[in-house]
């Protein structure tokens, strides 16, 4: 482990200098593009962040203040186990690889390509939210996933340099020249183009978007190519702080909903400054049903072939007693006629299907806890996860139109529901215009309950962030 070097890291770069000074001449590149798009005004400000120093499960990461633009990137693979087997597909049993099988060389650039360009993206939609952060914990959480998205793209950009020469070199590079939402250069992924204006959105894609990258990195944790499955192995480790972020700043939201409910006699949260449940359900509905389309189309070739090479796994494969997946079929929904019929598949065709099912099941583990939260308040409202075939752009669903509860309806039914069941512009601007800062430590926006407890053993009333200048940068 290296951590003095001018990129710390624990793949050894100090032995491969062309390979260090290849991704010395883009660390430049990559702080311009931090400072350009990064965090806006928080530069100079000091965060309480950790930065990661090992791959010890027990003591991996370091808290400290930092200056965004001074954070420590840098690269990290779990330990390299000898003798690795591929588990699944028409590879099984055969070694892993090390270096990257020509005839696969086109494919696996293009998945560790669209991995990455999801890291510099979120970032980018995320930029403008420090400005009208709720409390300085949140604003330290933000912070936090937007560094560890940082360094999330330097693993995917340590393969493309190590593993595919002036391709992977050139890919590199496109990374930061792609911009979130630009109309001449997008990122790859449409949900990666949406805006995320305001705090309810931030913690939805933590929630939802965030989620399908955890299914999509253990996925890619299965590979047969072991530098890759090892270097996602590691960013998992880091995302789960992305998803708790997500997962219970709805909750706070929703605990918070349901308190102002109560305190007006019309139990109207927006009238007592807060966001009521039926809009949080909007936002549930919007962000859902655009995170389930970043696991691809129901009935897919690509991932039979991910699966059949030994590229691409499915979630914990070793749960699975056929790792060959070559008898199985899997029932998909589809519609004839008006309506909907049970078409079955081969089982390497469906596992994009596989993958959104396992997702699908820990976003309704999810729901059933800010539930909870919401019965402890004595109110009946209950939140729900819309069906995966709402409101869809892509994959047989798309073009198509459905209920909430996925039974298929017209185009003027849906059109007179949209407005019921999707975020308006009256909705987006009410809540944003919730959207005050607050940046008095052990303080929070009206609209939020503080969380449960502090970061890392520190109290909530603990300087999470450490403004440069009088009045700070938040002002």
């Amino acid at each position: 482990m290296s951590l003095t070097d001018s990129i710390p890291n624990n793949v050894d770069l100090a032995s491969d200098p062309k390979l260090l000074r290849a991704l010395e001449k883009w660390q430049p590149s990559f702080l311009q593009w931090w400072r350009d798009m990064g965090p806006d005004g928080f530069q100079e400000d000091l965060i309480w962040l950790r930065t990661a120093v090992s791959v010890d499960p027990d003591g991996w990461a370091h808290y400290d203040y930092v200056k965004m633009p001074d954070y420590r990137w840098g690269i990290f693979l779990t330990p390299q186990k000898g003798g690795g087997m591929i588990k699944f597909g028409d590879q099984q049993g055969k070694p892993t690889w090390d270096q990257v099988p020509g005839e696969l060389r086109g494919i696996l650039r293009r998945i560790i390509v669209t991995q990455a360009d999801t890291e510099p993206a979120s970032v980018e939609q995320q930029r403008m939210l420090g400005k009208t952060a709720p409390s300085l914990y949140d604003m330290r959480a933000l912070f936090q996933v937007n560094v560890e998205e940082g360094r999330h793209l330097w693993a995917m950009v340590h393969l493309l340099h190590q593993y595919f020469g002036k391709d992977g070199r050139e890919e590199a590079e496109g990374l930061l020249e792609r911009r979130s939402g630009d109309k001449d250069k997008p990122r790859i992924l449409s949900t990666f183009n949406e805006k995320t204006e305001e705090w309810l959105s931030f913690f939805m894609f933590t929630m939802f978007t965030d989620r399908d990258g955890k299914y999509q990195l253990a996925s890619l944790a299965e590979s047969g190519f072991d530098p890759l499955a090892r270097a996602t192995q590691f960013m998992l480790t880091e995302e789960a702080f992305h998803l708790f972020t997500g997962e219970t700043g709805v909750d706070r939201v929703v605990k918070r909903s349901c308190e102002l409910t109560k305190q007006d006699p019309n139990g109207d949260a927006r009238a007592q400054g807060g966001i009521d449940l039926p809009t949080i359900q909007k936002w549930i509905n919007f962000w859902f049903s655009s995170a389930v389309e970043l696991f691809g189309g129901e009935i897919s070739s690509n991932a039979a072939d991910y699966f059949a090479t030994g590229l691409k796994g499915r979630y914990k494969e070793d749960k699975y007693a056929d790792h060959r997946a070559l008898e199985g079929v899997y029932s998909v929904d589809v519609l004839e006629n008006g309506k909907l019929a049970k078409r079955e598949v081969a089982l390497r065709n469906a596992l994009n299907e596989v993958l959104r099912d396992e997702y699908v099941d820990d976003c309704e583990r999810a729901v059933r806890k800010w539930n909870k939260t919401i019965e402890a308040a004595g109110l009946e409202y209950r939140l729900a996860l819309p069906s995966r075939r709402f409101n869809r752009s892509m994959g047989m669903y798309a073009g198509l139109h459905f209920a909430l509860t996925g039974e298929p309806i017209t185009a003027e039914e849906f059109e007179g529901k949209r407005s019921e069941w999707l975020p308006t512009p009256e909705d987006r601007a009410f809540v944003k215009s919730l959207m005050v800062p607050v940046t008095e430590p052990g303080k929070f926006a009206n609209w939020i309950s503080p969380p449960a407890q502090g970061v890392k053993g520190t109290p909530i009333e603990f300087e999470y962030v450490k403004f440069h200048g009088a009045g700070g940068d938040a002002e």
